[in-house]
Parts: C-alpha cells; structure tokens; sequence
C-alpha cells in the first residue's frame, strides 16, 4: 500500500505514474484538486480517452468490468474515471472492485473517487485491495492552526506574501470553506500587487467566507477557545440556523466530560475514559484537555442549564437562546462571562 499526502502529491506524480490511484474525504476543494492533478498527470502520460463512470442505482459493474478488459479507441491509453458519491458499492461492486484491483489494465489509468469513509468501508475487502494495489490519497478538512500555512502557500504560488496578523485574519475569514478561500485568495492577485500585502487592503477586499458547524463549535468550546466558540455561534445566527442542534450538542459534550471526569477520578486512565465517552478525532483530543481544564463541579452544574436553554432553543420561554447558549458555551471554555443558575460567579 502507498499513501500519499495530498499536499505531495504533485512530486509524486513528477516521479512517474502509477497504474491506479484511491482518492477519499471530506474535503472537496483538495479531492478536487487531486483529481485534476492526476487527470492532467494521465494526459502528459499518453491516455488520449477518458471513461467517466458514477455509481447509481442499477449501476452495471459488469459493464465496467469489461469496459476496463477492452483497448481504447485505436488501442490507446485511456484514464478510467470512476465516482462513487455514496462510498458504497453494494456486494456486487465490492467484489468487481477486487477482481479489478487484483488484475488492473495496464494499458489504463483508473481513479477512484470516494467520500469520506466510515469505519466499516475502510476495513472492507474492497477498499483494501483498492488501496493495496495503488496509491491512497486522503483529503480531509484543513485544521484551524495549519491554516495560515495553508493560505500562506497558495499566496506564494502567486507571488503575494502576508505578515502572520494577515494570514491569521484570512484564515479566520475562510475557516471550514477551502473552495471560497481559494476564490478569495485569487481575488488578491487580481485586486493587490505582488509582494508583500497590505493588511488594511486584504481586508477590504476579502469577504467573510468561514462556514462552521456543529463540530467545529464543540471542538472550541472543548478545547477552551471561547473567542473561536463565539464566532462560530455568531455565523451559525446570522445564517438562520436554529440553535436546537447547537444546543444538542452541547449536552451531549457537558454528559460526555461528566462521565470523563468521573471515570477518570475512579482511577480510569484518561485516554481510555475519552474513549468510553465515544467521542472522537478532533473533538476527543479537546474533550481530553477540558476534563484535565474545567472543574469537576462544572459539568454537573450545567445539566439545569442545559433543561432550560433545551426548552428556549424550541421557543418555550422568554430569554434569547443564543444569549444563553453563549453564556453557557463560555462557562465550558473556561471565560464565563455571568454566572448561571447552579454556578458560582467567576
């Protein structure tokens, strides 16, 4: 198996070709760019035909399957373009999906696109002879600390540079939506010169494209960034979401430290309590570091908090449940603003 970051995937592709390759995740604007990457790799490589197939319904994994046995148009090479939007091939398109990988057309180039996988998809027979007869490529979302390197690389292949305070504003204004920040980062070359760029300019000139949601503010409010947790909870507002699902998932992360914190002080080590609390990736590395940060009495003094701002969020009562989602989300980061029913004042 060969895995291949999607950041190196260019010096990959400068090496030489390989004969198949599996791109997945859950970031379109990297899938995307891979995917032409590898498309443009395959032309320079001498395949003059491309076969696009999208599994749906009623797909026919037969008629891929003989489509791939069959030279090209006057024997040529051909790419072999094949999308699977649900990441689910079914039984039969498992089983067409080894018998390809375990006899590929060498006279062929096949990508295989897939969304983010599950648990169960990346251990299946057929992703695993997929990725063991070619090169993976995983794209998954930019974190909100690698950002600025991020934008601070795509100004570069345009020639612009930014002062960190710059770059931390452009990340800011484009968490969570790589396909906005690409166009707004373009923008800049068409708008600004070259060189170093003037902070009063890029920010009269980008727009606010940052797109968050409920994981992105569980991850903030866990990891003690109230600043971050505002942001997102003033964006979510301002889109008209409701805050039902917000306030849905503060529960579920005000339960979740509770039982950390109380397995924990039963002598359970904390890796293996985050784990029990069935909390993962991201937000399992922030809900370890608020079990060590956030008082032991805090978890158990939000649960009333959580009845009422639960009854708010479904327009039962008075009081804004944004404002109190807010106040509520800053006692968990750690900078409560105004104490709450069941808290002492800071």
């Amino acid at each position: 198996m060969t895995q291949v970051r999607a950041d190196a995937l260019a010096r990959h592709l400068e090496r030489g070709l390989a004969p198949l390759y599996v791109i997945h995740g859950d970031e379109p604007l990297l899938a995307l760019e891979a995917g032409d990457a590898i498309r443009a790799a395959a032309r320079r490589a001498g395949c003059e035909e491309r076969e696009v197939f999208v599994v749906e319904p009623q797909f026919r994994w037969d008629a891929f399957l003989a489509n791939n046995a069959n030279l090209g148009l006057f024997g040529t090479r051909r790419l072999v373009d094949l999308r699977i939007p649900t990441g689910r091939p079914g039984a039969e398109g498992g089983k067409a999906l080894e018998a390809y990988a375990a006899r590929p057309n060498p006279d062929n180039v096949t990508l295989v696109t897939l969304p983010r996988l599950d648990r169960a998809q990346a251990s299946s027979a057929w992703f695993a002879a997929l990725a063991g007869a070619g090169v993976e490529v995983a794209v998954h979302p930019v974190a909100p600390e690698e950002l600025p390197r991020w934008v601070a690389s795509r100004l570069a292949r345009q020639g612009q540079t930014a002062s960190p305070d710059t770059l931390a504003f452009l990340a800011e204004s484009s968490e969570g939506n790589l396909l906005a920040a690409r166009q707004e980062i373009e923008k800049l070359a068409l708008l600004l010169p070259a060189g170093e760029l003037d902070h009063d300019a890029v920010v009269d000139a980008v727009a606010d494209v940052a797109k968050y949601d409920v994981g992105a503010l569980s991850e903030a409010w866990l990891a003690g960034d109230a600043a971050r947790a505002l942001r997102i909870l003033g964006v979510l507002r301002d889109e008209g979401e409701s805050p039902v699902l917000p306030v849905w998932q503060l529960a579920e992360d005000v339960h979740a430290l509770a039982l950390v914190q109380e397995l924990v002080a039963r002598g359970v080590p904390p890796s293996a309590a985050v784990r029990q609390s069935r909390v993962w990736g991201r937000r399992a590395a922030a809900l370890d570091r608020a079990a060590k940060r956030v008082p032991a009495d805090v978890a158990a003094a939000l649960v009333p908090t959580l009845a009422r701002l639960d009854a708010l969020s479904k327009g039962l009562g008075r009081q804004d449940p944004w404002d109190e989602l807010a106040a509520a989300a800053l006692v968990l980061a750690g900078k409560p603003a105004r104490p709450l029913a069941g808290l002492p004042s800071a």
